[in-house]
């Protein structure tokens, strides 16, 4: 896999040392950090007792050399209507800050790697693992 968005879930496998999320992250040229994805980290470390040492960890993971942070650009702006709107049309709607994770792998050609199965409603999205019955 040449470039890899972490999904919140996959983040938190991966902190919990998953093998199969640093596999992937090893094959990985480039790895994606959302900022929507940072943004629902933040939080969750917010409400948990461990904020100071959650946040030092995702700090170390985000200042690797194959790690980019990726902003939501007007370019995803563009996308995620095409998606919602999608989405909407197929009566398939998904939570919204998956509809902009979702847009900006599609933006960037990236894999998503995630343990939601319900991105598979996503035309075009990649996503790690396959799911097993795509729409489903």
């Amino acid at each position: 896999m040449k470039a890899v968005l972490l999904d919140t879930n996959a983040f938190a496998a991966l902190f919990r040392g998953d093998q199969e999320i640093l596999e992937i992250l090893a094959k990985a040229d480039c790895v994606y950090a959302s900022a929507i994805v940072i943004g629902e980290l933040e939080a969750g470390f917010r409400g948990g007792s461990r904020y100071a040492e959650n946040l030092a960890l995702l700090e170390r993971f985000l200042a690797r050399p194959t790690v980019e942070i990726l902003p939501v650009s007007r370019d995803t702006g563009n996308c995620f209507g095409r998606v919602k709107s999608a989405l909407d049309a197929k009566g398939k709607p998904l939570p919204i800050n998956d509809v902009w994770v979702a847009s900006q792998c599609l933006e960037t050609g990236a894999v998503l790697v995630t343990y939601d199965q319900h991105f598979a409603v996503v035309d075009g999205l990649r996503v790690w693992p396959e799911p097993a019955s795509a729409g489903a």
